[in-house]
């Protein structure tokens, strides 16, 4: 016996996808299933200009795989010499879809990011004037908070000062971990929205730490208490439009993750819609799928969903995705939810 599910074709609100050999290799993973996908700045160096965007952008179309139909929507990189003219101009040509805000240090290849939001007020006000979103990795970096409450301090220390300051400014709190961030957008119905990703709604801290360090489920933000996971699911599940999927597939090679100083990041977007339609058929919110994957995004950020449609089909022999994904620069593990897959994508 199986069973089908048809979508409109899915968007990635939050993508990682490096550069060079790396983009080469992971860049189909996405372009299977997602029809366009807002991709991080953070490279090294960082896209913090039109002129970055653009050359990052055609670097990013020259790997796509033949006959594929992908739109990569870029971003700028947040930093305090970031120029409100040169954003506006790549937003009013179309190049650029957001404008990123790493606080300096929060996650990888964060070092140009923002200390003093002061700064950057010109830029955020002349966004606001525009339209144009800014995409926020919520975590404060003082040292004196704890790495599980920097979600929930960001919100109340930065967030929710810099959106009073700044009214009109559309904001997309990025990967949200917390019952605080769900809590947070559910008070705000305005010019407010956020991503969730896959590993968010399956794993907790539990599965990092019990039984062994578990480095490919190691990610910031860090994934916080059961609570919270349920939360999110909650918030995913429930059909409000204000949460989107934004996978934050990240890929770091074997090496890189598996050392005394392992890099953050869970590579999910080979099989995060198989894992998807678990969860919400877990949860009894098969219906709710698409919106969360394929029209809240869309909407959020202005754009028409996308026309094509994708099939899931569920049946009982278990799906297989590989292990990894084979780079130049090495192998990259797929993140892993724990149990079996039974819905494939065609």
């Amino acid at each position: 016996m199986s069973q089908t599910l048809t979508l409109r074709r899915p968007d990635d609100w939050h993508l990682h996808l490096r550069d060079g050999a790396m983009l080469r290799a992971v860049l189909p993973e996405t372009t299977r299933h997602f029809g366009r996908a807002i991709i991080m700045p953070n490279l090294v160096p960082p896209v913090v200009t039109g002129a970055d965007a653009r050359a990052y952008r055609d670097r990013i179309m020259a790997a796509l795989p033949q006959g594929t139909d992908f739109t990569p929507l870029m971003t700028l990189y947040l930093t305090e010499e970031t120029d409100p003219e040169d954003v506006a101009a790549a937003h009013a040509s179309g190049l650029i879809s957001a404008v990123k805000l790493y606080p300096a240090g929060a996650t990888t290849n964060s070092a140009s990011g923002v200390r003093d939001f002061d700064k950057v007020r010109g830029v955020l006000e002349k966004m606001a004037e525009i339209g144009l979103p800014l995409c926020v990795h919520g975590e404060v970096t003082d040292p004196e908070v704890d790495i599980f409450d920097r979600e929930a301090v960001f919100i109340d220390r930065v967030l929710d000062p810099v959106r009073r300051a700044t009214p009109g400014l559309r904001v997309v709190m990025e990967h949200i971990t917390t019952a605080n961030g769900v809590d947070y957008v559910k008070a705000n119905d305005r010019d407010l929205g956020a991503t969730i990703t896959t590993h968010h709604l399956i794993i907790n801290r539990n599965h990092i730490l019990v039984g062994g360090i578990k480095p490919h489920y190691y990610c910031l933000p860090v994934a916080k208490r059961e609570t919270h996971r349920l939360a999110l699911r909650a918030a995913a599940t429930s059909g409000d439009a204000r949460f989107f999927l934004g996978t934050d597939s990240a890929p770091h090679t074997d090496a890189l993750k598996e050392n005394a100083c392992g890099c953050a990041g869970c590579f999910t977007a080979t099989n995060t819609l198989s894992i998807l339609a678990h969860a919400f058929e877990q949860d009894g919110a098969l219906d709710r799928l698409e919106g969360f994957t394929s029209l809240n995004g869309p909407a959020f950020y202005g754009l028409p969903a996308n026309e094509a449609r994708l099939t899931l089909t569920k049946t009982d022999a278990a799906v297989t995705y590989p292990d990894k994904i084979a780079t130049d620069d090495g192998p990259v593990t797929v993140f892993d939810p724990g149990f079996a897959l039974h819905w494939s994508v065609s």
